[in-house]
């Protein structure tokens, strides 16, 4: 009996190491259909990521919530790379955000500290310095040295302007690089109309009076709702060309005395010479943005400061004989090159993303070359990359050529960086205060002065 007993445990040993060896080959061959390294193990790298999951598309996975703003620029290019990256990892259950009023229905989820994974920090309610003094970003400094092109350029040598630093770290990515300027008609202005495109603030005021007197309109247009136009439309470039970075630096941050400077003031000096000359549209208090860019387009005013969203976003109301003309704010002195400020439309990741890896691989996903040229096919703006030649694109249109090809010669345009964008806490009192000068209400001085009290205020004094 206990010799049988000893053969039944021996054949039931011998099948169980006959069961492992079998399993133990099945993995070898699952493993080797993969292809094998060429390294003296025989075996495949199956290194990971910092989270643990293997490198390549397998690894990203899960929800993914994205928000962003759709405004002059549209939609259709973030459906396309949203499309794009949902093939490329078909894991991923992507949830989009999207809308005009985004940033205002989103805010709540914001504040109760569960935001979405990715943000594009645009439009009206959204201040990407206010979103880093408040914690909500995450910091991409040591991250994004890491990311490249599809040709292996990294990406932090490739923006046309570097992402803005904050006590030197970078929470965001400048996706979209915009400048606002002056926008005009050329069929009322320049070769094909009747009146000359102003080159600095005096002749742009002699243009402007002319054709007050020839058409019998305001020739300047903005929105009195959204005042911020006028100061990073008009503003930014007088102050740029004026006292360079620094100055732009000191009046973004709130430094002590820079907005009762003398040169501050003698810029605001010419917007109040515009309001008392008539310059400016009666009615401009009342205006939101596409009402002011509407009466632009219909002829009752000449002038209009905007981003390069104007033509897209007002395409299905752009008269036929309308032709876009476009150049930097001309509010620089005399004989001085146009001044332009870039005004960067930026892409983060939530510093309490649920779902951060997935989030690191859209934002590198979107930043390509080739989705840069189909973001100025789809939105007649330009992607913050170097190297992309529009000009021999024929579904780029064509102010964004010409407009391109100014900025970037250095004998008409000076450009000039702000450090970061303004907080909402500082711009909120200016642009209040700006909309007053603007009507007549009260004086540059009187102007100047509340900007530099809402610049203490904004230090803490």
């Amino acid at each position: 009996m206990k010799n049988l007993l000893k053969g039944r445990l021996f054949f039931l040993m011998v099948a169980i190491l006959m069961l492992a060896l079998v399993v133990a080959c099945s993995s070898d061959d699952a493993d080797s259909d993969d292809g094998a390294t060429d390294d003296d193990s025989g075996t495949e790298d199956t290194s990971s990521d910092d989270d643990g999951s293997s490198e390549g598309d397998g690894g990203i996975s899960g929800d993914l919530e994205i928000q962003y703003f759709v405004g002059g620029y549209g939609d259709s290019w973030w459906k396309e790379v949203i499309a794009d990256f949902q093939a490329e990892y078909p894991d991923v259950n992507i949830i989009e955000h999207a809308g005009p009023n985004i940033n205002d229905e989103m805010r709540t989820r914001w504040v109760s500290e569960d935001p979405p994974d990715v943000v594009y920090i645009d439009g009206a309610g959204s201040s990407e310095t206010q979103m880093v003094e408040d914690g909500q970003l995450m910091n991409l400094s040591e991250w994004v040295e890491g990311v490249e092109l599809e040709n292996g350029d990294k990406l932090v040598d490739s923006f046309i302007v570097e992402p803005g630093k904050f006590d030197g770290e970078i929470y965001s990515l400048p996706l979209v690089f915009d400048t606002w300027g002056t926008w005009y008609n050329k069929n009322l202005v320049g070769e094909n109309g009747s009146y000359d495109v102003p080159t600095d603030f005096e002749s742009f005021m002699s243009s402007m009076q002319e054709i007050k007197d020839g058409e019998g309109i305001d020739p300047f247009v903005t929105t009195g709702q959204h005042p911020y136009y006028f100061l990073r439309g008009m503003l930014y470039p007088a102050f740029g060309a004026a006292g360079g970075d620094e100055l732009l630096a000191d009046l973004i941050t709130g430094q002590e005395g820079a907005w009762t400077s003398d040169v501050v003031l003698e810029i605001m000096q010419r917007v109040e010479r515009m309001q008392t000359e008539g310059m400016i549209d009666s009615g401009v208090g009342a205006l939101n943005h596409t009402q002011s860019q509407m009466n632009f387009l219909l002829g009752n005013n000449a002038f209009i400061p905007v981003g390069f969203w104007l033509p897209n976003e007002m395409a299905n109301d752009t008269p036929e004989d309308f032709e876009f003309g476009f150049i930097p704010s001309p509010m620089q002195g005399e004989g001085e090159p146009y001044a332009v400020v870039p005004d960067l439309r930026p892409l983060a990741i939530a510093e309490q993303a649920e779902n951060p890896e997935a989030a690191k691989a859209f934002v590198e996903f979107a930043f390509t070359r080739e989705y840069a040229m189909s973001f100025s096919e789809h939105t007649g703006a330009i992607m913050n990359i170097t190297g992309v030649d529009l000009t021999e694109n024929e579904n780029v249109p064509g102010y964004l050529i010409d407009a391109n090809a100014m900025i970037n010669d250095p004998e008409q345009v000076q450009i000039y960086e702000k450090p970061h964008p303004m907080s909402s806490d500082l711009e909120t009192p200016i642009s209040n205060s700006l909309i007053s000068l603007m009507l007549g209400n009260i004086t540059a001085e009187e102007f100047v002065e509340e900007a530099e009290a809402a610049a203490a205020e904004y230090r803490g004094e």
